[in-house]
């Protein structure tokens, strides 16, 4: 069974800076994909970030691509999103996510893509 556990979240002024993670257990970090997805209210959930832990590939969404970084810690399993220069528009439920390991990924920012999701934690940025 894997889950995932986001902490990192909180309060920033627009220009801020803040660190998620996301502690893994489980078959994670075996060669799979993980991301980052956000969803703010009244917004589909958007794909901003994701890795292929097997070679460190990542992607990123053009809404915050030079700004967040998404990073990894096979040892304690546990994938980071380093986020800079946040903007309000930056404001959302931010949960990070994983693919089966061993399996081949089309478009790693849609969240169809991903079977195991953590509970989420919240980034509000003000101006």
């Amino acid at each position: 069974q894997v889950q995932l556990v986001e902490s990192g979240g909180g309060s920033v002024q627009a220009g801020g800076s803040l660190t998620l993670s996301c502690a893994a257990s489980g078959s994670t970090f075996s060669k799979n994909y993980m991301g980052w997805f956000r969803q703010a209210p009244g917004k589909e959930r958007e794909g901003v970030a994701a890795i292929y832990t097997g070679g460190g590939t990542t992607f990123y969404s053009d809404s915050v691509k030079g700004r967040f970084t998404i990073f990894q810690d096979g040892a304690k399993k546990t994938l980071y999103l380093q986020m800079n220069s946040l903007k309000p528009e930056d404001t959302a439920m931010y949960r990070c996510a994983a693919a089966p390991a061993w399996t081949a990924v089309g478009r790693p920012l849609r969240e169809y893509e991903y079977i195991y999701w953590g509970q989420g934690t919240q980034v509000t940025v003000s101006s």
